[in-house]
């Protein structure tokens, strides 16, 4: 459900925003969100039992070692992030969506956003052991829903081999912003003469 360290297969955008809205109202309240349960959702589609299960939205949900051993068990693309790059990744993230099993984090995903523009959601993942019972999408709707992203015109994300995940939310496959920079730390010298090429 989430992003390759290598390029993207596809980059997918959101429906226009009514569109997006009509597929849940979950977490059009952030604090309706807070504490969402998933059997209630009306969305299950795998004989997992979800009474206990519930989606917690904010940072101070989150404890990093529980996420560490999330990743490493489900996410291929992110198995080797440490602790204090994934406090970094948290730091600049909002909203954080967290799905737990009583005190069991069975789901994860955030997003980033400029608030009014564009916004980009990451890592969206599930315990196996309770994939294909909706949580995902769940998980995915509270992000768009929230008032950080939900009037923002573009949603984009970057998956390797869940297009038909995200089509059935709402997503679109986008062909437009194919371009990728994977940024290298540079050495930087004390001077540097630049050579202007105007007129050329």
């Amino acid at each position: 459900m989430g992003q390759s360290k290598g390029e993207p297969k596809s980059e997918l955008k959101s429906q226009p925003k009514s569109e997006s809205k009509s597929k849940s109202n979950i977490g059009k309240d952030h604090h309706s969100a807070q504490h969402q349960t998933v059997d209630s959702i009306n969305d299950i589609t795998k004989n997992v039992d979800c009474r206990n299960v519930q989606l917690r939205v904010g940072p101070e949900f989150v404890e990093l070692r529980s996420l560490q051993e999330l990743f490493n068990l489900v996410a291929f693309w992110a198995s080797d992030r440490t602790l204090e790059d994934l406090q970094t990744a948290l730091d600049h993230s909002d909203p954080i969506v967290t799905a737990w099993d009583n005190t069991m984090l069975i789901g994860f995903a955030r997003a980033t956003s400029d608030g009014v523009y564009r916004a980009t959601i990451w890592d969206v993942v599930v315990d196996p052991n309770y994939q294909g019972a909706g949580i995902g999408r769940k998980l995915v709707q509270t992000l768009i829903t929230h008032p950080r992203l939900s009037r923002v015109e573009r949603i984009y994300l970057m998956t390797t081999n869940q297009q038909a995940f995200y089509e059935r939310i709402g997503f679109t496959e986008n062909q437009t912003t194919t371009m990728v920079l994977h940024n290298q730390p540079l050495e930087i010298p004390a001077f540097v003469e630049l050579e202007c090429d105007m007129g050329q």
